[in-house]
């Protein structure tokens, strides 16, 4: 059995002037210990606008930070999401590359699509736009990985032939994953080859 921790970066009020600033560092201190009491993998969400619930609005940022200072612990986004008016799929595929890069090959590439109305409302996503576009940027990711020269041309979304740079230190790539708490996306992840992240409301 492998240990993690999952860090939604909750930060309850009221706020005092260093209370977001302290969520972060105690965070990532508690990090360090975990990696040396042997835990496999730490994972930060993708939130936005949630208030105490989250304010982990730039998760690539702080597992970097986790990243330099740790040097065995795996470094999860738990989850990137990936609706393209979130993450363009060509900037989400350059970030975690790098987040690969500087973690010297620990990175797991968990996806998702959102469902909260206040996050989706905020940056003009059409909810039933949403798994459309998470399917099409899983696809196009890892192809943007591994490929010299990736095209796509769809309805939805266009890039003419670039080599989408840097490519990840893992090969071929780092672990995919996708999360969900319907049974139906644990057969979508199934399908697709894709480690499942099962969340319970």
């Amino acid at each position: 059995m492998k240990f993690a921790l999952l860090y939604e970066m909750e930060c309850p009020r009221p706020w005092q002037e260093d209370s977001i600033y302290n969520c972060f560092w105690q965070a990532l201190e508690q990090v360090k210990i975990a990696e040396e009491a042997g835990f496999h993998t730490v994972w930060s969400v993708e939130h936005h606008f949630l208030d105490q619930f989250s304010v982990a609005s730039a998760p690539e940022v702080w597992l970097s930070a986790v990243a330099q200072h740790t040097s065995k612990i795996r470094i999860g986004h738990g989850v990137r999401l990936l609706p393209f008016n979130y993450n363009n799929p060509i900037r989400a595929a350059e970030m975690a590359a790098v987040l690969d890069i500087m973690s010297k090959g620990r990175l797991e590439f968990g996806t998702g699509r959102s469902a909260s109305a206040i996050e989706l409302q905020g940056f003009g996503i059409d909810p039933a736009d949403t798994r459309d576009q998470w399917d099409e940027a899983l696809q196009m990711i890892p192809k943007m990985w591994t490929q010299e020269e990736f095209s796509w041309d769809s309805p939805t979304f266009q890039m003419p032939p670039r080599n989408v740079l840097p490519k990840p230190y893992q090969q071929p790539h780092p672990p995919l994953w996708m999360s969900g708490t319907q049974p139906d996306s644990a057969v979508m992840a199934g399908e697709r080859g894709l480690g499942f992240m099962h969340f319970s409301m």
